[in-house]
């Protein structure tokens, strides 16, 4: 998204709340308009067969066509979740709604409606250099709720814009003063300290933020690409720290049993011929002994007593000779 996009977007998001401030005509005060105008045809028709006068029927026709256009414009609904801001000659008199309520027109003016609702703000910090000078492009969404209409209405000219510049401003100044790792493992982190600061903005506007989240962080290709190999790097490194622990268990238990075989040759012999026996035990297993073992541990005649163990070739069938 680029800088125009975003201002856009901006803009768009702002209007919303202040869209059709007037609503001159709502159900309740088209069908009052209706009503009036088929009374005065009535009467007309009415007075008309019975004879009265054209200035008799021309003023109540009249008399009940302006009322009827008074009721057009007087009668306003506000919805449950809305307050109407109220001006008379351009000074404010209340806050109306919501249902049914009535103004003067010509006298009273309805500058905005005000949506009480929780509303959602997303907006963007495009290539925003961190503490480490790292451009990075974070994508954030915001939760604002308005307590007090009077004042998002008084108070500043479009409160929906300034909100969203005053969330834009707060996580380009957050972004600045952190690391990129920090940012990249601390979201929960930013998102209370976003929150602190532009409540602080907004609190004089009549508008509480409820929550900040953060939704993507986007750094450039080359160093993620760097960051990925440096995970990589780190995770050989654990294995081999781990190997190199296992190999330091595992001499340690060799050397625990060497100090049990010296001082017991008959399990020292025990265990050769253990070891002789799983290797030979198989059919065309081949063991190579070292000549130094077969002479210190009398491997020779255990050796001699395996092969005469294992079955020989069948003997030839004799002619009976």
């Amino acid at each position: 998204m680029t800088a125009k996009s975003a201002l856009t977007g901006l803009t768009a998001n702002a209007a919303a709340p202040f869209t059709s401030p007037s609503r001159q005509a709502n159900p309740v005060s088209a069908t009052a308009f209706g009503a009036c105008l088929v009374a005065g045809v009535t009467v007309g028709i009415v007075g008309g067969s019975q004879g009265w006068s054209d200035a008799v029927i021309g003023g109540l026709v009249l008399g009940f066509a302006l009322a009827g256009t008074y009721l057009l414009f007087a009668i306003k609904i506000a919805n449950q979740w809305e307050k109407a801001v109220l001006l008379r000659f351009g000074r404010f008199v209340g806050l109306r709604g919501p249902g049914l309520f009535w103004i003067v027109p010509i006298m009273d003016t309805i500058a905005a409606w005000i949506d009480h609702r929780t509303m959602v703000t997303p907006f963007n910090a495009e290539k925003t250099l961190t503490r480490d000078t790292v451009p990075v492009n974070v994508d954030a969404v915001l939760f604002w709720v308005v307590w007090d209409a009077q004042k998002a209405a008084l108070e500043v000219e479009n409160y929906r814009t300034a909100i969203a510049w005053a969330a834009q401003t707060a996580l380009r100044d957050i972004l600045g003063k952190m690391m990129l790792a920090d940012i990249l493992v601390g979201r929960e982190a930013i998102d209370r300290e976003l929150q602190k600061i532009i409540d602080e903005r907004t609190t004089p506007w009549g508008v509480s933020v409820t929550s900040v989240e953060i939704r993507d962080i986007v750094i450039p290709q080359d160093l993620e690409v760097a960051m990925s190999r440096q995970a990589q790097a780190e995770r050989e490194r654990q294995a081999r720290v781990i190997l190199g622990e296992s190999e330091k268990q595992i001499a340690a238990s060799f050397a625990e049993a060497a100090e049990a075989y010296t001082n017991n040759p008959t399990a020292l012999h025990l265990r050769a011929m253990n070891m002789l026996f799983e290797g030979l035990k198989e059919k065309g297993a081949l063991m190579i002994v070292p000549s130094s073992a077969v002479e210190t541990m009398n491997l020779g005649g255990l050796t001699g007593l395996a092969a005469l163990a294992k079955p020989g070739p069948a003997a030839p069938p004799t002619d009976g000779r």
